[in-house]
């Protein structure tokens, strides 16, 4: 579905993704590693948010590998690559229904036609419902996404990237800031989005990634150490020194003191 070879981005004389070879199949692939890893950063390298600086990122649609390398977000989108973000990113006015309304029109065949009466639109507004009943938000459409509960607007997120129903769907911590008696909810979520759509996530819980993933590839300073199914990272000696530290299984408490910020990325795209 999706896939990079020798994929490398460098800021100055910083290497923040060094010459990575990953492949995703129809499946749930989870991204983990320490901050400063360079997670983020390969994610703005898939979605055309950066340009590498070496390497390739193809895309394989119509049975066939598009080189979709330094494309810009929207075509890269309008491809079947969909993106949740780390910060919240919604329309805070627009009801929640407009806010799925609208991302589903800017991958239909109505994208430029804004003229036209919204109602007109009955399509898109099916699916936004449809998607809406999905992330459990349809009892919500029609108020302000800036009036749902944090943990709602992350589902809201993930509705929006849903819209157009995305081939590859990457989810950058759809868990963070949420409240732990919410935690449950997002990963049934993740679990059902990953039932029908390729998904790499990006996610600090380890509880979520060791339950939800069917594999997981470990970053260390832009480079690949690891990638294998939860059961060989967990005992794996080079992921236990790089990150997770003698993680159980429940010791929510420790990583989530890790969620400050992912890899030290800001919002213009930098180091991650």
């Amino acid at each position: 579905m999706l896939r990079t070879r020798g994929l490398t981005k460098r800021f100055g004389g910083i290497t923040a993704t060094d010459s990575v070879d990953f492949e995703l199949g129809d499946e749930l692939t989870s991204i983990i590693g320490p901050n400063g890893a360079g997670k983020t950063t390969f994610f703005n390298l898939l979605t055309g948010a950066l340009e590498p600086t070496e390497g390739t990122v193809e895309l394989r649609t119509d049975d066939e590998w598009k080189d979709i390398t330094g494309r810009d977000p929207y075509e890269t989108a309008q491809l079947g690559l969909h993106r949740s973000f780390q910060i919240t990113n919604v329309f805070p006015t627009s009801s929640v229904l407009e806010n799925v309304r609208i991302a589903s029109q800017a991958h239909g065949d109505n994208s430029v036609r804004f003229w036209r009466n919204v109602h007109t639109f009955d399509e898109h507004i099916e699916e936004a419902h449809a998607i809406l009943e999905r992330v459990g938000l349809d009892g919500k459409a029609d108020i302000a996404a800036e009036n749902l509960s944090h943990g709602e607007k992350r589902q809201l997120e993930v509705g929006i990237a849903l819209a157009g129903d995305p081939d590859v769907l990457l989810l950058d911590e759809p868990n963070a800031g949420v409240s732990s008696e919410n935690v449950d909810d997002i990963k049934a979520l993740i679990t059902d989005v990953a039932s029908d759509h390729a998904v790499l996530l990006v996610e600090h819980n380890m509880d979520i990634v060791m339950d939800v993933s069917d594999r997981i590839v470990v970053l260390n300073q832009g480079a690949v150490i690891a990638d294998d199914i939860p059961e060989k990272i967990r005992g794996d000696p080079d992921v236990q020194e790089a990150y997770l530290g003698g993680y159980e299984p429940g010791d929510l408490a420790r990583n989530r003191s890790r969620t400050a910020s992912d890899d030290g990325t800001d919002s213009e795209g930098g180091v991650a």
